[in-house]
């Protein structure tokens, strides 16, 4: 695997808040990772430090092969870490016409990136009169002129209507078909479901899961119980190796299984303790399911 970027042990202090402690993960070539954690989780944060825009307390990056410095590597890299801003009383060819001068790129790729984003027919009309959304693709249209090895984006949709969301989404999936890899800071489980083939989950500003999205899902699923022997379920539960975390709502028991087992094989193993359940449902964990299980723990 090709890195584009690889994080050493970054931490980042304001003063007494540490917003990234010890964080460690590469991104690869050709993938779309999500950066993934609740607002103050220190994702906003961790991209700064990469852009040289925040200043690093400990630790270390670097860009590709390790031999590029951060100045020329940001030349090949593509990012909106804030709100578009453009000049409401130019259309969004001027903008992205200026936008070229100022990164030293040939115009004529501006109607390549408006058509990726979906604004060719509307090239000709003032930034002022854009949705919140067409304003969000012309960023990511500025953010390609320069045809980036990866492209960064924080919270893409953050604002957006449904149909903002979707076209946002369609079109990071479609950059991302065509070989750009892609870093998008999000706190929306939905979005790295659908859109990300790798994540890594922050909590206050620690890494607490990195790896591929299906691994991450792809867990051994739950069983939800019921029985009138309550507490006799539970202290097999305890004892059980099949069975990690136990959570307790009202009756209603859910164990987590880390290892692989049937219904109907603990249907069986129940009935020999001499326990009835009244209520046996297996599941399989969502993204979000996983998620709260990993920050359940810390």
């Amino acid at each position: 695997m090709e890195p584009i970027l690889t994080i050493n042990n970054l931490t980042k202090k304001f003063g007494y808040l540490t917003a990234v402690k010890d964080l460690s993960f590469t991104i690869n070539k050709g993938n779309v990772y999500g950066i993934l954690g609740p607002n103050g989780s220190g994702k906003s944060t961790t991209l700064g430090i990469v852009l040289n825009v925040v200043n690093k307390t400990q630790g270390d990056f670097h860009w590709f092969d390790g031999t590029t410095s951060t100045h020329d590597a940001l030349k090949q890299v593509g990012a909106i870490i804030e709100r578009p801003n453009f000049y409401p009383y130019m259309t969004a060819e001027q903008n992205l016409k200026l936008v070229c001068r100022i990164k030293g790129v040939d115009q004529n790729k501006i109607d390549e990136k408006l058509t990726v984003v979906g604004l060719l027919d509307r090239k000709d009309h003032k930034f002022r009169t854009y949705s919140l959304g067409m304003k969000q693709r012309l960023a990511i249209a500025s953010a390609l002129l320069n045809d980036p090895e990866i492209l960064i984006l924080d919270e893409p949709t953050n604002g957006l209507d449904p149909q903002g969301i979707h076209q946002i989404r369609e079109i990071i999936k479609n950059i991302a078909a065509n070989g750009t890899t892609i870093l998008l800071a999000s706190h929306l489980l939905d979005e790295v479901e659908k859109v990300c083939s790798h994540v890594v989950v922050l909590r206050k500003g620690e890494k607490l899961y990195a790896g591929r999205v299906d691994e991450m899902i792809n867990s051994y699923g739950f069983f939800e119980l019921k029985a009138e022997k309550h507490e006799a379920l539970l202290q097999v539960l305890e004892t059980h190796s099949n069975i990690g975390n136990v959570k307790i709502e009202g009756d209603l028991i859910t164990a987590f299984l880390n290892e692989a087992m049937s219904a109907s094989e603990f249907n069986q193993l129940m009935f020999e303790k001499g326990i009835l359940l009244s209520h046996l449902v297996k599941r399989k964990e969502s993204l979000e399911e996983q998620f709260l299980q990993l920050t359940d723990h810390k």
